[in-house]
């Protein structure tokens, strides 16, 4: 799986020289290659900018801590997550749950989520950039397939813009808590027949699975 760079824009109240995208790729893809050699607990700035052939100077520029770092670092790997036209609604759903696993499977991605999760329990700041860089981000991909399955009309049109924001959030919850839990706290696999079945559970209910 390649790795664009989505870079957070400068902090409001810096000045200087205009960001490298190049750098900034750089540094997420050495702290990935960190994470994977050296785990979360041992992986430090010093470490990050040595790989990336950067100065610990240009990272605290860009990031305050190593916990921002980190969470920028994985976003990009979720930000190669696709929808395409499946053809149906629950091909969609199954096609998607499927790359999400694919993605937690991954040594960086596992050991990432594991610590910032974990860390985020006691720092505010870092749940909430979890939200906005991985959480809502991600949120366009329910927003899609919905929008998709409308047009095909497997799914009504919502009137109340609120309700179908509330609706997306549920989605999403209901989706990748599902996914993290299987694979990342019960380390089960997930394959075509378990997405399939899930699938089968989140449109049809608990009744289409007693057959």
């Amino acid at each position: 799986m390649s790795s664009r760079s989505h870079p957070e824009p400068p902090r409001k109240g810096r000045t200087g020289r205009p960001r490298s995208t190049e750098a900034d790729a750089a540094i997420l893809r050495a702290t990935r290659e960190s994470l994977v050699e050296l785990g979360w607990s041992k992986l430090t700035m010093a470490d990050v900018a040595a790989r990336a052939g950067v100065a610990k100077t240009t990272l605290y520029r860009r990031w305050a801590n190593r916990n921002e770092l980190v969470v920028d670092a994985v976003a990009v790997l979720f930000d190669e997550l696709e929808l395409p036209d499946r053809g149906s609604l629950a091909a969609d759903v199954e096609g998607v749950v499927l790359q999400f696993a694919d993605l937690l499977g991954q040594p960086e991605t596992k050991t990432a989520l594991m610590g910032v999760v974990a860390e985020s329990t006691c720092d505010d700041a870092l749940r909430a950039r979890i939200r906005s860089a991985i959480v809502e981000r991600q949120k366009r991909l329910v927003v899609d397939g919905r929008r998709r399955a409308q047009e095909r009309g497997e799914l009504p049109y919502e009137d109340d813009p609120r309700a179908a924001a509330g609706n997306t959030d549920l989605v999403f919850d209901v989706v990748a808590g599902a996914v993290v839990h299987r694979t990342l706290v019960s380390a089960e696999p997930v394959d075509a027949e378990w997405a399939r079945r899930f699938t089968l559970l989140l449109l049809s209910g608990l009744g289409a699975l007693s057959g």
